[in-house]
């Protein structure tokens, strides 16, 4: 039976850990600074933000939500963004996904300032993670939470056949990037790749993020796999599951994360953690 990877307690330690950082910063003067913007009345999108900005507010950090109608123009938003970048009191921007048909999500995201690009979507963060840069640069929060993962439960990264299923910018690419700087021997997979068992059976760890319904089975899985599942999906009975089969899978693999209560909550955590690093690197640099 599968060590089931509890991304709960995981995410509840680091918020206690984010929560002291940010008690100790404003005895030294800092507050850190988040702002949210969301365009249009998307339920889930809306439950999203408002969860962000409620866990925001729980651990000290100031947390903005800033509310746009959804026929809000391109330069509007970039307007609003650059007053953002402008703002010292700001160490965090997040554009909440998707946006409406008449804006670009790319040119949004370049226009982020890079030091304050707290979901690392803005391409100058996604080279450095590329280049394995030796310097501070926001990560894209779901793959950096599942690197913490990795780490809380010893899991040894190096040499190790990873496969990544998805390219997205979210996670796909991102998480198949950190994994190489860590060592791991990388294959990624996506929509076109035919006969994904090939692969999967063979890899020492999985990352799953799809959105596709019970991709994976036990009969996909090598035993002691490391299973990793990012996917979101609602299945015939109107519950919450991943990409994996949890109920097969868990039988064979080594380790394996639940949906919910595995990635999930260490997303908004990294998010928090992420926050409060670009605070501390601001007053470092005096930016």
């Amino acid at each position: 039976m599968s060590t089931i990877i509890n991304g709960r307690k995981l995410a509840k330690d680091l918020n206690l850990k984010t929560k002291s950082r940010v008690q100790q910063l404003n005895q030294e003067s800092i507050y850190p600074g988040l702002v949210v913007i969301i365009v249009g009345d998307d339920d889930a999108s809306q439950r999203y933000v408002r969860n962000k900005h409620l866990k925001a507010q729980k651990l000290g950090i100031k947390s903005i939500i800033k509310s746009l109608p959804k026929d809000t123009t391109q330069d509007q938003l970039l307007t609003i963004i650059q007053q953002y970048n402008q703002n010292s009191s700001i160490n965090g921007i997040l554009v909440q996904l998707p946006l409406p048909a008449q804006i670009d999500e790319r040119i949004i995201s370049y226009s982020i300032n890079p030091q304050k690009d707290v979901d690392a979507f803005n391409p100058i963060n996604a080279g450095k993670l590329f280049l394995n840069e030796d310097t501070f640069y926001p990560v894209p929060c779901t793959p950096s939470g599942v690197m913490e993962m990795f780490k809380k439960y010893h899991i040894d990264l190096r040499g190790k056949l990873a496969v990544v299923i998805g390219r997205s910018t979210i996670v796909g690419r991102p998480m198949a990037s950190l994994l190489t700087n860590a060592n791991a021997t990388v294959i990624s997979l996506n929509h076109y790749t035919k006969d994904i068992k090939k692969f999967t059976s063979k890899a020492d760890i999985i990352v799953s993020a799809t959105g596709q319904l019970h991709l994976l089975g036990s009969c996909d899985v090598k035993p002691n796999a490391v299973v990793i599942d990012v996917g979101e999906n609602m299945n015939e009975n109107g519950k919450l599951v991943g990409d994996v089969d949890f109920d097969q899978v868990s039988k064979i693999a080594g380790y394996i994360t639940p949906v919910p209560g595995g990635v999930g909550p260490m997303t908004i955590a990294m998010l928090m953690k992420q926050t409060v690093d670009l605070a501390v690197w601001s007053e470092k640099n005096g930016r």
